[in-house]
């Protein structure tokens, strides 16, 4: 008997446990809505970094959190917003809670455009405003077992 494929749907803006993401399909699902209209596509893939945010440690570990219906709400305005200031055809933002180690994906911003300085540009804006607007929290964890929440 041939096996059924399974159809993935398309992650829209927002926030989603570890568990529920694969950046790639993601990724591929906002690929095809590139259309004629695009003559830019870009994007940024957040990870988890080695090091501290103040670059004093190594970490092990950094755990993401959210308050998801104020993150959802902010980062599709933040999308709506773009969109429409720099004339974008299509913008997306996944951001993954949990525990991640180090140089695992987090968040993906992924955005086309008519034009390819506007694309950059809105990106540029969309991963700044994803970083202070919506409620995420992030801590990081050392290898002693010692944990550290920070902004």
């Amino acid at each position: 008997m041939p096996k059924r494929r399974v159809r993935i749907a398309p992650l829209e803006t927002g926030v989603y446990r570890k568990s529920k993401v694969n950046f790639a399909k993601a990724y591929a699902s906002f690929i095809s809505t590139i259309d004629a209209n695009s003559g830019s596509a870009v994007s940024f893939l957040g990870t988890a970094r080695l090091e501290s945010a103040d670059g004093k440690r190594t970490i092990s570990a950094l755990v993401m959190e959210s308050y998801a219906e104020h993150a959802n709400r902010v980062l599709r305005k933040i999308c709506s917003e773009v969109k429409k200031k720099y004339g974008l055809n299509e913008i997306i933002i996944v951001h993954a809670l949990g525990r991640f180690k180090p140089g695992e994906p987090v968040v993906l911003v992924a955005l086309s455009s008519p034009r390819r300085r506007a694309s950059f540009d809105a990106l540029k804006e969309a991963v700044e405003r994803y970083k202070k607007e919506p409620a995420l929290f992030k801590q990081e964890v050392y290898p002693d077992g010692t944990s550290r929440w920070i902004d």
